[in-house]
């Protein structure tokens, strides 16, 4: 990380240039919401924390101490604020780019790893033992994948709870908890609240936004600063595969939905281009939401689906720093000034990219026509989910798509989000038909690598460690990569 900055109004620093504790602080006075996700401060003298824009009044310096997550914050005692809801800020965009054990045990989590296969599940997909694994998150994070993933589960519960009409046991389950007891006991812990109180504690507004039997369950998903929803949703409908995915109304009104497979079952999802977002002050952007809507066939599957619309939509990102990066260079500057906070998109499913890339637009509508499971209940245009790697695999055995399929399916091949990003390229690149160019577009969009330029391209050493978004810039400004 680079030496500490004030992070005042004027140029816009990233999150990670806050480094010491007067530093935070400072932010916390000013109410940044630039560093909201980036770190937390507990009261001591309250038992509470919150997200540096609390708007609450400003705790004094000697009693407030800082966290890396959430859950170090309450593995220390401290419930979360009523108020500025922090568990609801968008995740750190540090672990979110991280290609080390750390970042990737981070997304393993979120994605519900732990809930599902256990830390043992979570060590063996890292390639680590589960006592390095506790280690080194403790160690960075402040707290271990266990604690972790229950400050996960008590968000998701608090989103079914304040959404939903499904009565408190089945809550409990589908936010992976293992008992009735200990979800009331982290919830009281968590929120300083019963699970009635909680639901009884929803926001103005989301209360009629209670999910119904045909209605889902409605989200905001969060996102920081500038978000350039337009250039996101043309990439979305350009790409759609038809029966998968469809883009529908016109630009700054559009809706993407698509159809997704998920560990315990399928869903139907629904995501508005319009969004919302407090207003601007003091010279910055703090961040928005965008409106989303989920119908699940089994309601365990809601952090995992959350987690794959956040990355579709690239919400985790630290625009700050990517503007100030690329902001710098004169052939970019007017760019980034143009579009600031432009995202690139990841996908929801990581086969997709992949299947796009070597079948075309038309082979991938096909696939999904002839291998594809279709719904029970079709959606309007959306007929089908997106086809299995094994499925793949058994019916185009020969071919690139059938040893693409068959490595994804064996796992010689790993592209979820805990994958190591440099053993990835290698593996694909030994794959038939699997040239350098596909496998840029698969690293780019399938693990949400932020440097990644087109191979045969010659780009400045100085956009790095976005590189990425820099060619993203150039795609949508209709300038060649040269």
């Amino acid at each position: 990380m680079s030496e500490s900055r004030w992070p005042g109004p004027g140029p816009p620093f990233h999150t990670g240039t806050v480094t010491d504790e007067d530093s935070r602080y400072e932010a916390v006075r000013s109410r940044d919401g630039r560093f909201d996700g980036a770190f937390f401060f507990a009261v001591e003298t309250t038992g509470i924390y919150c997200r540096p824009s609390c708007p609450a009044v400003t705790p004094k310096r000697h009693n407030v101490r800082f966290f890396p997550t959430a859950a170090a914050a309450q593995g220390s005692g401290f419930r979360a604020c009523r108020r500025c809801r922090p568990d609801a800020v968008p995740g750190s965009a540090e672990w979110n780019v991280r290609a080390d054990v750390v970042g990737r045990a981070v997304r393993l989590i979120a994605d519900g790893v732990v809930d599902r296969e256990g830390v043992a599940g979570l060590a063996a997909r890292l390639g680590y033992s589960a006592r390095q694994v506790q280690r080194q998150l403790t160690a960075e994070l402040g707290a271990g994948p266990v604690a972790l993933a229950r400050a996960q589960r008590a968000h998701s519960a608090r989103v079914l709870l304040q959404t939903t009409d499904l009565q408190v046991t089945e809550i409990a389950f589908a936010s992976g908890f293992a008992s009735v007891r200990q979800f009331n006991d982290t919830i009281r812990e968590v929120y300083d609240a019963t699970p009635t109180e909680v639901r009884a504690a929803a926001p103005r507004g989301r209360a009629d936004r209670r999910a119904t039997p045909g209605a889902g369950i409605p989200l905001r998903l969060a996102y920081r600063g500038p978000y350039q929803a337009a250039a996101v949703f043309d990439q979305l409908a350009q790409e759609a595969v038809p029966g998968v995915e469809e883009v529908s109304g016109t630009p700054g009104g559009r809706t993407y939905r698509r159809t997704l497979r998920l560990p315990y079952g399928t869903a139907l999802v629904a995501v508005a281009e319009r969004t919302g977002a407090p207003r601007t002050t003091g010279g910055t952007h703090p961040g928005g939401w965008l409106e989303a809507r989920l119908h699940l066939t089994d309601p365990r599957d809601l952090g995992s689906a959350v987690q794959r619309l956040r990355r579709l939509f690239d919400l985790d990102a630290d625009p700050y720093a990517v503007d100030e990066r690329l902001g710098e260079d004169p052939r970019l500057a007017p760019l980034v000034a143009a579009r600031p906070g432009l995202r690139s998109p990841g996908a929801a499913d990581p086969l997709e990219p992949a299947v796009r890339a070597l079948a075309g637009a038309e082979g991938a509508e096909r696939l999904v026509l002839r291998y594809g499971k279709a719904l029970d209940a079709p959606c309007g245009s959306l007929t089908h989910l997106f086809p299995e790697p094994a499925v793949l695999a058994e019916a185009e055995p020969h071919g690139p798509l059938g040893a693409l399929a068959a490595a994804l399916a064996d796992g010689t091949v790993r592209l979820d989000p805990g994958a190591d990003r440099d053993d990835a390229r290698r593996a694909l690149l030994a794959l038939p038909g699997m040239d350098p160019a596909t496998v840029a577009t698969v690293r780019v969009r399938a693990l949400g690598d932020p440097d990644v330029v087109p191979p045969g391209t010659a780009v400045p050493d100085e956009w790095r460690p976005w590189r990425s978004y820099a060619v993203q810039h150039l795609r949508v400004a209709g300038e060649p990569i040269r």
